[in-house]
């Protein structure tokens, strides 16, 4: 099997074989699905790992004077070789995982074969396929808990040991210094027992993230926005307890404890810091000070942890095991989110280069998790499959049109004639100058001859193939039902023509691959689907004067879908698709297009009884955008309304109406005035498209862009059945 080492002396991270460690008594064996980096404690190790010996024995004094009473007893020889050799060896990295029973030993009745559990421990719940854990440092995970989450449990339960240190009471007020990890969970405890949480961090992500999560109020440590919160929440008291979970060398987190905190405070050391405390502070204010062990009582307790003696639980109501189970539940019933402190999911197979990129800072992250192959993959009830977003194969590059004279007019033939084309798309071309309405294709020559009649077809007829075949008409709009654009698509390509297709491209991932299998075997990539929403005016001039971002993003879609007729084709999901996977790509695209990347992944969730929805999407930079899309809201509210924040600024856009901008200055920009209708885009797009079919240019949207929306509306789906997230991973 595999498992993630280091060699202390020379730094070295492997992914190193090693054998199965075998199922002893007590204990199960337990092949991992997912197990999380500890960008704290661990990180900390491996930098150590990196350092000079000298600066080895700076960071370990504790260790120095082991060595020195070692020379004292054995001599210098003896313990150089001991040193050395302990050094120049390989060591385990990880302590927190969920995993797959797979055997269990003597003494074990509590879990079976193929449950999913929980793990703890720095010699037990490591990075590597396989793990024996002793029976109290595991717990079963509850039904319906997926298993990244349940990876958390070990940290969780180290921010847990450390709130129930500071016995917080309703209503009381906290200071949470250090929002990494440990610490963005404490805010999370602390929130769901009832006190109002302060987090202090130097770091504006992390303290924009432990806002989202709970907290009343963050800022940098330097800010006066930190003592103006206290003073508000606490009446100029100070708060009630403080919990330390920052790293460094620094003696800032404990002076700045005793400056905010309460006469008779409660101060609790968590992480790793300075506790130089001054003196005065600290006496004047009579303040508690406590330490937080680890995961709870039974840590380092060999009896306890190698034997499974428990402690009773008159004498001892919270152990290791007990505060595992604790978290777990919390996470299950949803009093703590784990999940937007995910920056990471990577291949287990990829574990040393995750680490360097960490450890260079080229990955920022609060938590990062390796994800396990396995013979049967994890559970399927709690992981969702990743959904491939197929690779762009065309040869030599994006393909170019032939280029127009302006004086030719771009001949266009329609494929459908129904509402939408008739309504949103034919009035802008029929008045445009330069195109010419070749031929609408209907299947019921009725609605086509009333398109011919409406707007100035050359030619209404039935029969698909000799449009395709005709040389003199550029492109072809596929506006039909959405069953069939993805071999419309597919069969107009073929044809060298230049397709329009509206939304969606397709409806599962074998008609999407049948497009790109198109473009591929014929060169053509000249393709643009009806995403127009990003080509609106007053939404073009919103992002101009929102800017460039440096940070990431976070972006929230209310979509107010409405209920549909009775009758409505829309209502055919076996045939047509769900209607989010109808038009659910209007919305990604926009998201996307306001965020400047593809999204990563796509996590859903629907509403019992209807069709509403809940859709997170993960961009590469940390940035999230969460569509909320509903059918059962009022119909006299807006449609569409949408909030961008990041860096201090914000973006509004309500229903196309109305747009503004907000800066940090407080200053705004406000759309000049109401159009006269709502405009969503098309004619700006249309213009787009009969330019690059009239140059021969790039399309209007790059056709990888395109693939990665209509992957990640097909991945909503997938993620509803799973009940998990999905990994949009690239081809």
């Amino acid at each position: 099997m595999k498992q993630v080492v280091q060699n202390y002396k020379s730094g070295e991270l492997a992914l190193l074989e090693v054998p199965v460690p075998g199922c002893k008594p007590d204990g199960v064996l337990v092949r991992s699905v997912y197990s999380l980096i500890s960008t704290g404690t661990e990180l900390m190790k491996v930098s150590e790992a990196g350092m000079s010996m000298v600066g080895k024995a700076r960071s370990r004094p504790d260790q120095v004077s082991k060595v020195m009473q070692s020379v004292a007893t054995n001599g210098v020889p003896a313990t150089y070789r001991k040193v050395m050799g302990k050094l120049d060896s390989y060591t385990p990295l990880g302590y927190s995982l969920c995993g797959v029973v797979e055997q269990v030993g003597t003494g074990i009745d509590d879990v079976a074969v193929g449950d999913l559990v929980a793990c703890a421990g720095n010699e037990h719940a490591l990075h590597a396929e396989l793990n024996w854990v002793p029976k109290n440092l595991y717990a079963p995970v509850p039904d319906g808990l997926a298993p990244r989450h349940a990876a958390f449990g070990t940290v969780g339960s180290i921010a847990m040991q450390g709130v129930r240190r500071g016995e917080p009471q309703l209503g009381e007020v906290a200071l949470v210094i250090g929002l990494g990890l440990i610490g963005q969970l404490v805010v999370q405890l602390l929130t769901a027992s009832g006190v109002r949480v302060v987090g202090v961090d130097p770091d504006p992500v992390r303290c924009e993230l432990a806002e989202r999560v709970g907290a009343a109020a963050c800022g940098d440590p330097a800010s006066a926005a930190v003592e103006s919160a206290v003073a508000e929440l606490t009446g100029g008291h100070g708060v009630d307890q403080v919990y330390l979970a920052a790293g460094g060398a620094g003696n800032q987190p404990v002076e700045l404890a005793a400056r905010l905190s309460r006469d008779r405070g409660r101060v609790v050391d968590i992480g790793k810091c300075s506790l130089d405390l001054p003196w005065n502070a600290y006496y004047e204010k009579e303040l508690d000070v406590r330490f937080s062990r680890s995961y709870g009582p039974g840590r380092y307790d060999p009896a306890y942890e190698l034997e499974g003696r428990d402690y009773p639980i008159g004498y001892v109501r919270w152990t290791e095991r007990r505060n595992l189970a604790c978290f777990l539940d919390l996470v299950a019933r949803g009093s703590v989110d784990v999940e937007p402190l995910i920056s990471r999911i990577a291949d287990f197979d990829d574990a040393v280069e995750t680490y360097q990129s960490l450890k260079d800072g080229d990955l920022k992250a609060v938590a990062v998790l390796f994800r396990y192959p396995g013979p049967a993959g994890p559970p399927a009830e709690a992981v969702a499959p990743a959904v491939a977003v197929p690779a762009v194969k065309r040869p030599g590059g994006q393909v170019s049109g032939p280029v127009r004279s302006t004086t030719t007019p771009v001949r266009l033939a329609f494929v459908g004639a129904g509402n939408y084309a008739t309504s949103m798309l034919l009035p802008h071309l029929a008045q445009r100058d330069g195109v010419t309405l070749s031929t609408v294709v209907t299947t019921t020559a009725l609605s086509g001859a009333n398109a011919q009649r409406k707007f100035g077809f050359a030619e209404a007829t039935t029969d698909l193939d000799a449009v395709l075949g005709d040389k003199s008409i550029d492109a072809v709009f596929v506006v039909t039902r959405h069953s069939s654009h993805a071999e419309l698509t597919r069969k107009a390509l073929l044809a060298g023509k230049t397709v329009f297709v509206e939304k969606p491209l397709a409806l599962t991932e074998d008609e999407l691959a049948g497009v790109l299998a198109a473009v591929e075997e014929s060169g053509n990539d000249r393709l643009q689907v009806g995403f127009n929403r990003r080509f609106a005016p007053m939404l073009q001039e919103a992002g101009k004067r929102f800017g460039a971002r440096t940070g990431p993003a976070n972006l929230r879609y209310l979509v107010n879908a409405g209920q549909l007729g009775h009758g409505s084709w829309y209502l055919r999901q076996g045939t047509e698709g769900s209607r989010f996977v109808g038009e659910g790509g209007h919305f990604i695209d926009t998201a996307s297009w306001l965020l400047g990347a593809d999204p990563v992944s796509v996590y859903a969730v629907a509403s019992s009884g209807n069709e509403d929805l809940q859709v997170v999407l993960r961009y590469p930079d940390g940035s999230t955008a969460t569509i909320s899309y509903v059918t059962t809201g009022p119909a006299g509210f807006p449609k569409e309304t949408l909030d961008l924040v990041a860096d201090g600024r914000a973006l509004r856009l309500d229903d196309f109406v109305r747009a503004s901008v907000y800066g940090g200055s407080r200053k705004r920009w406000v759309s000049s005035r109401l159009p006269k209708a709502r405009d969503k885009g098309q004619n700006a797009e249309l213009a787009a498209f009969i330019k690059a079919v009239r140059s021969g240019g790039p399309m209007p949207v790059p056709l990888e862009s395109l693939v990665a929306t209509t992957a990640a509306t097909l991945a909503v789906p997938a993620s509803l059945a799973a009940g998990a997230p999905v990994s949009l991973a690239r081809a």
